[in-house]
């Protein structure tokens, strides 16, 4: 009944938000950089240590976000590309970045998302394979749990895919878990990491408290509900923001440390290891290709997936829940490519 074998715990977190490595430094584009995301996740990057140089593409506003970012005194380079520059932003790029698409609105559901987003990720991810085949990409557009398939999918149609280098980001998920457990149990976030797998999106998000010493004090109802928040925190933020948009400058908070995770790796740092949505044989007998658990990344993008551990009863409850919903998520995605 419970899950495989143990993996490994997840490093707090530093104290700063990036780490930087001696080893190699990146190109990085952002492909949606004129956005509520795109913006501050540009900024972000502009601080990143890892980053050489910044390429700002969106349809409307990037080359303004690229001058006003590029007065930031960090050593990386900035340009902005217009609606009709894709393929010359994406020139020489290491590690691709999309937080392009709209954002949920009250009401919306990530799946709501599906029919503009999806398009606009296949159409990016068609360019990435057209003008930097060998790029990491990284998808931020929800729904996650359909569009890094959508990106996969299209990527195999070119004859490019390759299953270490597509990456969905979730580590908003994990950034949630360990603030609001933290502040459950009254310590540092930074004594408070949280494994958190399965997918990005309501009860797709399976946060793994038993794994944690603080985590295992949170029980009964007080457990429920810090579960719910973690699953819906996405919600708290649409509402609060009362329809002027989503989780943005957080999702850009966590984009950009996801970036920095990879670009470590990519840098050939040892023992990076962080959840993400990727191609992950863990539940494929079931039919789930794709499946979010730590990752140990590396030169290669994707160099080990790690099972999700000990988990508890509660916790293989919440899995039960994920997995039928994931599934049905990933086959809309592979659906809307096929």
């Amino acid at each position: 009944m419970f899950a495989r074998t143990a993996a490994r715990s997840l490093a707090a977190p530093s104290s700063r938000l990036f780490s930087s490595s001696a080893a190699r430094l990146h190109k990085v584009a952002v492909l949606g950089a004129g956005g509520g995301i795109g913006q501050p996740l540009s900024l972000l990057l502009k601080s990143d240590p890892l980053v050489t140089s910044l390429s700002l593409y969106d349809i409307r506003g990037a080359p303004g976000v690229a001058a006003d970012v590029s007065h930031v005194d960090t050593g990386s380079e900035v340009t902005g590309y217009a609606a009709d520059q894709l393929d010359q932003a994406l020139e020489g790029v290491k590690v691709v970045v999309i937080p392009a698409g709209v954002p949920r609105k009250p009401g919306m559901t990530r799946d709501d998302l599906f029919n503009t987003n999806a398009s606009i990720v296949r159409d990016l991810a068609a360019a990435v394979a057209r003008v930097a085949p060998e790029a990491h990409i990284l998808v931020i557009s929800n729904p996650v749990n359909s569009t890094v398939p959508i990106v996969a999918a299209t990527l195999e149609k070119a004859g490019v895919f390759d299953p270490r280098r597509v990456f969905g980001v979730t580590s908003l998920d994990v950034v949630r878990a360990r603030r609001f457990l933290s502040e459950a149990v009254g310590t540092s976030p930074k004594n408070t990491g949280v494994t958190v797998v399965g997918g990005h999106s309501g009860p797709t998000i399976v946060p793994l408290l038993s794994q944690t010493e603080w985590g295992k004090q949170v029980t009964g109802e007080a457990w429920k509900k810090l579960v719910h928040r973690i699953q819906f925190g996405g919600d708290e933020v649409v509402k609060a923001k009362d329809g002027a948009g989503s989780a943005t400058l957080s999702m850009a908070y966590a984009g950009a440390s996801f970036t920095n995770h990879l670009l470590r790796g990519l840098s050939g740092e040892k023992g990076v290891i962080t959840p993400t949505f990727v191609k992950n044989p863990l539940y494929a007998d079931q039919g789930i290709d794709f499946f979010s658990s730590p990752v140990e990344l590396g030169v290669n993008g994707v160099e080990k997936i790690h099972p999700i551990g000990t988990i508890s009863a509660d916790e293989q409850a919440l899995l039960d829940a994920c997995l039928p919903e994931l599934k049905k998520n990933i086959e809309k995605g592979k659906a809307f490519v096929a």
